[in-house]
């Protein structure tokens, strides 16, 4: 008898900036891209409705210590709006509830969508994952209750028509976390006073990360089990944003402990101002984590690299 072995799973560190198709759930993405790679450890850096396409950046081992910093980032989507037609989920997966005649013209969109730039408040939809009283409010959705909920605070940075054919709006939005496109595409159709949902969502851009270039499931199986970690990018690919600071060997061990350090002049090239950081040891340009640098040059360490 012989018996059977468990598959041993590679620790590998890096972000798999990935091209999700439409039809699966985020979380069946991640599951399939770490069996691919072989993965011990991964996570997402927020979710994608299964009918948005689009930019999912996937975090392994250390990487994962860095996802709350893209889900705290600004999004870039690109979105269709079926004006006329108002589903029971603000997109394509719902019943319909209303249909209207769509009588649009190019002025009124640019009147409609100056509307929505800058701060807004959104109601989040019954359609969503928050949670009230321990269960997710599709939960309660699906039952036929509708719940209240409070209007939440978020800002819409950029807003533009990219292309209109009746019944169908196209805009490009960029935006702050925690903002509902399915929401905003509603809000839009009913100040056009046609109703509206999304025939289809793309996700391009989570803060400084773009899709072009990005993976696709099919791409990763596409290529062999030992070149599928060099589709990784390194884990400072999600911490472009922060400014570099390199420290001595000396003071690299100290950090890697978690100590506060008082830095010198001599030591560093120290910003005028309080910052994020990412930090690296100057002797082999390697990411030790990142820190907060505090008033009179106090490094405070935040999330560190063991690996």
């Amino acid at each position: 008898m012989t018996l059977s072995t468990k598959k041993i799973r590679l620790p590998l560190h890096g972000v798999l900036l990935l091209d999700k198709s439409a039809g699966h759930s985020s979380n069946d993405v991640l599951i399939k891209a770490k069996r691919l790679l072989n993965a011990q450890k991964a996570g997402h850096t927020g979710t994608l409705d299964p009918f948005a396409t689009g930019l999912l950046p996937l975090c392994f081992g250390e990487a994962t210590k860095f996802a709350q910093d893209l889900l705290d980032a600004s999004k870039t989507y690109d979105a269709v709006i079926h004006l006329g037609i108002v589903t029971s989920t603000g997109d394509t997966e719902g019943e319909r509830l209303r249909v209207c005649d769509v009588n649009v013209t190019a002025a009124k969109i640019d009147a409609a969508l100056a509307q929505f730039r800058g701060d807004i408040r959104q109601v989040p939809p019954m359609y969503s994952a928050l949670k009230r009283e321990g269960r997710p409010l599709y939960e309660y959705a699906r039952a036929g209750i509708t719940l209240e909920r409070e209007a939440r605070a978020v800002t819409i940075h950029s807003l533009e028509c990219i292309d209109y054919k009746a019944p169908y709006l196209t805009i490009r939005v960029s935006c702050s976390k925690g903002t509902y496109i399915r929401v905003l595409g509603e809000d839009i159709g009913e100040v056009l006073g046609c109703g509206g949902h999304l025939k289809a969502l793309r996700r391009t851009g989570v803060g400084a990360l773009r899709v072009e270039g990005a993976n696709t499931l099919e791409s990763i199986e596409a290529t062999s089990q030992e070149q599928r970690a060099g589709l990784l990018a390194p884990v400072d690919t999600l911490l472009s944003t922060f400014s570099p600071l390199s420290l001595t060997d000396e003071l690299a061990r100290r950090f890697l402990h978690g100590q506060r350090l008082a830095l010198g002049k001599e030591n560093v090239h120290l910003p005028n101002q309080r910052e994020r950081m990412r930090v690296y040891r100057a002797s082999d340009g390697k990411l030790l984590g990142t820190a907060q640098l505090m008033e009179f040059g106090v490094l405070a360490p935040e999330r560190l690299i063991v690996a």
